[in-house]
């Protein structure tokens, strides 16, 4: 008689004592037999010992099953004596079902439950993505008004929980939600790097949303994604590809509930083909994107991700000005002063320092264009009572500073000076004290 090893490890490999051993093959026998045998700890002692070493059929599936084995030789089973010892109690008449059909009932019946419990498995519940999205909603709407020293460690944080319960398992609607938290939770870290101008951090941020949101089947966070690379191309300097992007954004199919996320995107476009000297189709583009904000639904996440009509009157203005013309300019002024206006009217943690700076420096520029070089020092200095700025209101303000210098009254002591405090505020770090900037 030899002894069972490979049983014996097997057992002690689950932390099984030999009474529980024989309990998990009584239960797993009467799930595929309906019989109720009386194991004990005993039966599994002869078996590691060797005195049973081919059990009748039901009990080989049934240890195979409780042991997740292929096969009765890993089991250390042998077909010896098979006519003597059987190793379990004398049970009713089976010579009805063949003994290698009843372990292959066993065997399916295991191999189903298995796969029912790997399917239930879960890391998250409807509780965990309920408070995701809320604290996704939350940063969304603080980043447009408070300081980004705050926000950035909260978005670092939360992004890290969420990569990490993506690398456990979840069912597969809620992987879905999470690579949809992670997307937004990615462009408020894409936002972020081009706020402090790390162009190359933004757009691999911002592949990072373009990807959660292909497994996610969002567009909405696709289109979304879009219309962030077409914004990094714009202050790139890349006015094609911004274009391009937009429009790409605008064709991805967005169907009823999307939002004002058209309205961006048509805007983005329109300014960017204004850069690139596309005045007619910038002209086209800006009222095709008024005519979608009339016909716009509630944005999904409000804040940084949505595109309030105080930021699509900053676009038209900036749009306008790079249109250029008597009329043109006067209707930028017109839509400048709107957006100013409007924001504000809003309510203090809607309100978008950065944005605000803009529509005053579209402002500004257009006052210069018309001569009025009282009226632009008035909006600049608006502006320039700001300790720090972001990248893109740093690059405005230098784009207005050549402007100055190009004209006739350059000179003159007031534009002198106004010309060094803008070198001045310039020439610091690019943030944050204003924690948006105007996209």
């Amino acid at each position: 008689m030899m002894a069972n090893e490979s049983l014996r490890r097997l057992r002690r490999e689950q932390r099984w004592t030999q009474a529980q051993a024989a309990q998990r093959v009584c239960a797993q026998v009467q799930a595929a037999t309906g019989r109720d045998p009386e194991l004990d700890a005993n039966w599994i002692s002869r078996l590691e010992r060797g005195a049973i070493t081919w059990p009748s059929g039901d009990y080989r599936a049934a240890l195979c099953a409780v042991f997740q084995v292929g096969s009765e030789a890993e089991l250390g089973l042998h077909p010896k004596r098979s006519n003597q010892h059987t190793g379990a109690p004398p049970s009713p008449d089976t010579s009805a079902e063949p003994a290698d059909e009843l372990g292959s009932i066993a065997a399916d019946s295991e191999l189903s439950a298995r796969l029912a419990r790997h399917a239930a498995a879960t890391n998250v519940n409807a509780l965990v993505l309920e408070q995701l999205d809320a604290d996704v909603e939350r940063l969304a709407r603080d980043f447009v008004s408070r300081p980004l020293p705050l926000l950035i460690p909260e978005i670092r944080t939360l992004r890290t929980e969420v990569f990490r319960l993506l690398e456990g398992r979840q069912h597969p609607g809620q992987t879905r939600h999470l690579y949809v938290v992670a997307g937004w939770l990615s462009g408020l870290a894409a936002h972020v790097s081009l706020d402090l101008g790390h162009q190359p951090s933004a757009s691999t941020h911002a592949r990072t949303v373009v990807q959660c949101a292909e497994i996610a089947e969002h567009p909405r966070l696709r289109a979304w994604a879009r219309s962030f690379q077409s914004l990094a191309a714009y202050w790139e300097g890349d006015y094609r590809r911004a274009a391009d992007l937009a429009r790409a954004g605008c064709a991805d199919g967005l169907g009823p509930g999307s939002g004002t996320i058209t309205a961006r995107l048509l805007s983005l476009e329109a300014r960017a083909l204004a850069a690139g000297g596309d005045g007619r189709s910038a002209l086209r583009s800006l009222v095709l994107a008024h005519e979608a904000r009339s016909t716009a639904e509630p944005d999904e996440l409000p804040g940084v991700f949505a595109f309030p009509e105080a930021k699509q009157w900053a676009y038209t203005g900036t749009t306008l000005l790079a249109v250029g013309g008597d009329e043109q300019v006067q209707r930028a002024i017109t839509a400048s002063n709107r957006a100013v206006e409007l924001y504000q009217a809003g309510p203090d943690g809607e309100r978008s320092p950065g944005d605000l700076h803009a529509a005053h420096l579209d402002l500004a520029t257009a006052y210069l264009v018309n001569g009025e070089v009282e009226g632009a020092g008035s909006e600049l200095d608006t502006v320039l009572v700001a300790e720090q700025y972001t990248a893109s209101i740093t690059i405005r303000l230098r784009k207005l500073d050549t402007l100055i210098a190009s004209g006739p009254y350059r000179d003159s002591r007031p534009v002198v000076d106004l010309r060094e405090h803008i070198l001045e505020v310039t020439s610091r770090p690019a943030i944050v004290s204003t924690p948006t900037e105007p996209r």
